[in-house]
């Protein structure tokens, strides 16, 4: 099998759902994390090297895109329909926006290590 075959066979789609799972791009079974974001040196099923992976700030900006979509409709819509007080909104809308970033941040990362992995970005370009 040349090399062509191999980077066809990768789906980049399949792998970015995969690490937005957790689990590994390259054989889907095994966890891509050791941490809650600190990413496995190696799959411990097929012995993919995840250290060359280079998410570095992309997963931050996409969960601030996707929240940016989220909450100020949310909000718009909120202010129209209630009458909130003030403070309660400098309390709540910060605080929604922390737990779903936390809640969303790891799963942005693997998307985008499969991704990278799928598509031969960055160190894995000989992989």
């Amino acid at each position: 099998m040349d090399g062509m075959d191999d980077i066809e066979q990768r789906d980049w789609r399949r792998a970015a759902w995969s690490g937005f799972a957790g689990r590994c791009p390259h054989c889907h079974a095994a966890p891509l994390f050791a941490g809650w974001l600190r990413v496995a040196p190696h799959c411990p099923a097929c012995g993919q090297d995840w250290s060359p992976q280079r998410a570095d700030d992309f997963p931050s900006y996409l969960v601030i895109l996707v929240l940016g979509h989220l909450l100020v409709p949310l909000m718009i819509a909120a202010n129209l329909w209630w009458d909130w007080p003030t403070g309660i909104q400098m309390v709540a809308w910060p605080g929604l926006a922390a737990l779903l970033a936390a809640a969303l941040i790891r799963p942005a990362k693997g998307a985008v290590i499969g991704a990278q992995w799928a598509l031969r970005m960055g160190g894995f370009a000989s992989s």
